[in-house]
């Protein structure tokens, strides 16, 4: 529950747009000439960032890197203060954001902060926003209405400011047709490869170069440690019985994540769109709007808004009747999201502008937001809290075998008395294929825990998904390098593969020297030719950084400036034609370019409006509260 609250209450808006432009803030500098604040770990333009808040962005941001490494985190990502630092210069970077759109005019009513949180399942009841239960709700997370309605503020606001950003955002016609030309761009190629496995019989072997160059090369030939052991198992599984849930613990659990058990308001609607861009004249949007007005006539008369959208719309979903399928609130350019979330199922908007144009709009269906009961997420809940009490009472389990084994002396002690818990055994194994074909000796963390451990060691409490084991080393063997005469065989196999190459991009580099002495293909290389390329798109036979490689000396020189190698492979070419395309690109591809484009130009509005608040902004930060 309360993440969900932080989340609707700390704008995330922010952190995953301004990602893109982080370069600006890479080095924020703290100022000298203010005292330090001890009740701050930052001020901006005399405005507090309390530690606290600092520290639950904190914690998300680790949550959120143990999310995506799966749970384990690279403990050389909390060292340092550098994540700290990248979760200060985010929260001041929000700020500034926040600042520089107040200072911009933009507003946020009362009304729309109330909107916002009636629309948040977590405070409904029977899919009504009941005053009671928000309250509560905040209650039970330790947040006062005034501070959580002080981030709903914020998030909006900041969401706003990004919106006004992006109507500012203006790709001109000129610059879309000079990408589509660049795109169109063709080349036609002669080219040729010499192969690395065609002077393998060129490779002479003397026992004075092999040893030479195994001395450089042994490493990879190095034996991977193993480890052979002795083992408990204690399995979650065998003490589920002993998990007691009851009714109060399940629906606790199930207050403190709704947020998991609910769904928004989702709706399906169709457009119609008259596109208009920054570039059209005043007279060319006049007559868009007049269109769009002529079509909503007729869909009033009763043709069939589909096939209108099909006939019209300058959009790609033309070809769906302009379905644009099921989408929530903040998923569309907020004068579309507010026509669309204000009509009624079945009902057609008036002419709505937005940055892309004019819209005719049609809500097809209405999703209700709707909230999973504690009845259907009882059986969900009831297995998370019996996985979570069975923790502790396994853990106690193993704790007491652990003292056993302590006061035994050993653990082939403690496996001479310990009829009821046998001690388990394993052969030797590596750390990438550990023993058995299941079970807890196969979780990563078991294999950790064993490769981590010395012959005759034993280990601490090992944790895994399974449950809890105790590993105790009963032999080892480690990496060693063989002697050259235990691997001579294969060593002459790779010996003569590596100096193979090297031959090949000898021979690759003469040719292409003769080759542009000369101004000609060079003799003794077989050549090819490709059909007309682009700069995407299959490329056949021909290796991929041939073709790009091929497009950066148009206009300059015929032939590389060096060998292309791919792999053991290295090749020529020689550019026969370039010539330019016919220029036309369908819609959607233009389309998705246009949105490229736009997002680009929107980004570097961004990058400027933030290094211009930035370089106005006065910055004192509380470097101490960090370390």
């Amino acid at each position: 529950m309360l993440n969900i609250l932080r989340k609707n209450a700390q704008s995330v808006v922010v952190q995953a747009l301004v990602v893109i432009i982080a370069l600006v803030f890479i080095f924020w500098g703290g100022g000298s000439k203010m005292k330090d604040n001890p009740n701050a770990l930052a001020v901006v333009n005399g405005k507090e960032i309390p530690y606290r808040d600092f520290q639950q962005s904190y914690e998300r941001t680790v949550e959120t890197y143990k999310q995506q490494f799966g749970g384990q985190l690279p403990p050389e990502l909390l060292q340092g203060a550098e994540l700290k630092e990248q979760v200060l210069n985010r929260l001041i970077q929000e700020e500034l954001v926040r600042q520089g759109a107040e200072k911009a005019g933009i507003m946020i009513s009362k009304e729309a902060i109330q909107r916002k949180i009636q629309e948040m399942a977590v405070f409904s009841v029977n899919g009504r926003f009941d005053l009671a239960n928000y309250k509560a709700v905040l209650s039970q997370n330790r947040l006062s209405p005034a501070s959580f309605e002080a981030g709903i503020r914020n998030d909006l606001l900041t969401t706003r400011a990004l919106r006004a950003i992006d109507s500012f955002t203006v790709v001109p016609a000129q610059e879309v047709q000079n990408w589509i030309g660049y795109i169109d761009h063709e080349i036609k190629l002669a080219y040729g490869a010499v192969q690395s496995d065609d002077y393998i019989t060129q490779v002479q072997v003397t026992d004075e170069a092999l040893a030479a160059w195994y001395e450089t090369a042994n490493s990879k030939y190095k034996s991977a440690p193993q480890r052979k052991l002795l083992y408990l198992a204690f399995p979650f599984k065998d003490d589920l019985g002993q998990v007691t849930v009851n009714d109060e613990a399940i629906q606790a659990y199930y207050h403190e994540h709704a947020e998991t058990y609910g769904q928004p308001e989702k709706r399906r609607a169709r457009h119609i769109l008259f596109r208009v861009t920054g570039e059209d004249s005043p007279e060319t949007k006049s007559a868009k709007k007049a269109q769009a007005e002529k079509v909503l006539a007729r869909i009033k008369a009763g043709e069939d808004f589909a096939k209108l959208a099909g006939q019209f719309s300058e959009d790609m979903t033309k070809d769906k009747g302009g379905d644009l399928g099921f989408f929530a609130r903040g998923q569309m350019v907020q004068p579309f999201e507010e026509s669309v979330f204000a009509l009624k199922k079945g009902e057609v908007s008036g002419v709505v502008e937005t940055p892309f144009g004019f819209h005719l709009i049609k809500v097809e269906e209405i999703m209700p937001a709707k909230t999973q009961t504690l009845a259907e997420a009882t059986p969900s809940i009831r297995k998370i809290l019996e996985q979570k009490g069975v923790k502790a009472i396994t853990f106690k389990r193993a704790s007491s075998a652990y003292e056993a084994i302590i006061r035994a002396g050993s653990m082939a002690k403690y496996s001479e008395t310990s009829g009821a818990h046998p001690v388990l055994k394993t052969g030797f194994f590596l750390q990438d294929a550990p023993p058995g074909e299941e079970g807890m000796a196969k979780d990563p963390a078991f294999a950790q825990a064993a490769f981590g451990l010395r012959k005759g060691e034993l280990s601490s409490l090992v944790e895994t998904a399974n449950g809890y084991a105790i590993l105790f080393v009963d032999d080892a063997k480690d990496s060693v390098v063989p002697e050259l005469a235990a691997v001579r065989n294969q060593a002459i196999v790779d010996y003569k593969k590596e100096k193979s190459v090297e031959l090949a991009r000898a021979a690759a580099e003469e040719m292409l020297h003769k080759a542009k002495a000369h101004n000609e293909w060079p003799a003794g290389l077989a050549r090819k030719e490709s059909d007309y390329l682009k700069r995407n798109g299959a490329t056949g036979a021909m290796p991929e950084n041939l073709r790009q490689d091929a497009f950066t000396r148009v206009g300059r020189e015929v032939f590389p400036e060096k060998v292309i190698a791919n792999g053991t492979v290295f090749y020529l070419y020689q550019i026969i034609d370039s010539r330019q395309g016919k220029g036309e690109m369908d819609a959607t591809k233009r389309r998705l370019l246009e949105q490229q484009l736009h997002e680009a130009e929107k980004n570097i509005l961004m990058a400027d409006w933030l290094g211009q608040l930035r370089k106005e902004a006065y910055i004192w930060t509380n470097a101490r509260m960090l370390q």
